[in-house]
């Protein structure tokens, strides 16, 4: 069963507001089983990690409905279904949609809160509510980072390969391996071991050491089981066991399968997703250009939540 959208949950809460009383976690729990989600459903969380997809939605439906005076609030946390939101439960015996809550008297009244102001026309303008704000505003980080993410690998294979070994190296040293990025200079990039791009010290005292072997290629050439073979091959006549083979590209199925079955050696394959991925995490080639700070309602202030 998919997770409902927040517009797919105002008529069974408005039912359910007319039959007891509600607080928002009873709300989502009681959609939840409504629309029979498995237990991965309903513990799925927005990319922010902030709320659950069904707690986030089941929370916005009952603002909907607040806000077209639906339902109210009549305790601590606790709503339940007005007379009008009764009357307009029975008009609406299938579906209620955004639609039908904008006919609603006082609608626009109650979103003046919501109303930007057109850059074009310089009028008012209602903002389309299509999903919540939490998840317009994941979605949107979202985007940003899908085209970033873009341009720092288009970046990286119009560099040459030299720079592309230090910065591996330096993706590595964000990530707490090598100690400090001079120390991890010396060993990458130098031992010219057998193909092997570099050695990296797992701990401070070189006692368990990593391997590594980086191939900036074009996406379309992916990683073959004999390159792979080759590696861990090395890894071997190194008498290391752990190794990390990173590529611009991708692995072929068969590289990944036979990484799956190596039982004396341990290796990670990074293809460009990953490492695109790995540099946005620890800011290698990326800078931070707007930081927003999100605010919402502090409950231990007010003993109550929105």
């Amino acid at each position: 069963m998919t997770i409902p959208r927040h517009d797919e949950l105002f008529r069974p809460l408005l039912e359910l507001a007319t039959k007891q009383d509600l607080t928002r976690r009873m709300a989502t729990e009681a959609m939840s089983d409504a629309f029979q989600l498995n237990a991965e459903e309903r513990s799925r969380r927005l990319p922010s990690g902030s709320a659950t997809y069904i707690g986030n939605r089941t929370g916005w439906a009952m603002t909907f409905l607040t806000k077209g005076r639906l339902i109210e609030k009549v305790a601590r946390s606790t709503y339940r279904a007005t007379p009008s939101g009764r009357a307009f439960l029975a008009a609406h015996p299938k579906t209620i949609t955004v639609k039908d809550l904008e006919a609603i008297d006082g609608w626009d009244e109650a979103w003046k809160s919501t109303r930007v102001r057109s850059a074009e026309s310089g009028e008012d303008k209602a903002v389309e509510l299509v999903e919540s704000p939490a998840e317009a505003i994941d979605s949107a980080v979202e985007q940003l980072h899908a085209a970033l993410r873009a341009k720092v690998l288009d970046s990286i294979l119009a560099q040459t390969p030299e720079f592309f070994e230090q910065l591996v190296l330096d993706v590595l040293v964000r990530m707490g391996y090598g100690g400090s990025r001079d120390e991890a200079a010396v060993r990458l990039g130098r031992s010219g071991d057998e193909g092997i791009d570099g050695r990296i010290n797992q701990d401070p005292l070189g006692l368990d050491q990593i391997l590594v072997q980086a191939k900036r290629y074009k996406p379309d050439l992916l990683i073959d089981r004999k390159t792979i073979q080759a590696f861990i091959g090395s890894l071997a006549g190194q008498g290391v066991s752990k190794g990390i083979f990173i590529t611009t590209s991708s692995f072929q199925s068969s590289a990944r399968e036979f990484v799956q079955r190596g039982a004396n050696t341990k290796v990670v394959l990074l293809d460009g997703n990953a490492l695109v991925d790995l540099m946005m995490r620890h800011h290698v080639g990326v800078r931070v250009q707007r930081t927003i700070e999100l605010l919402d309602l502090d409950q231990n202030y007010f003993e109550d939540e929105e």
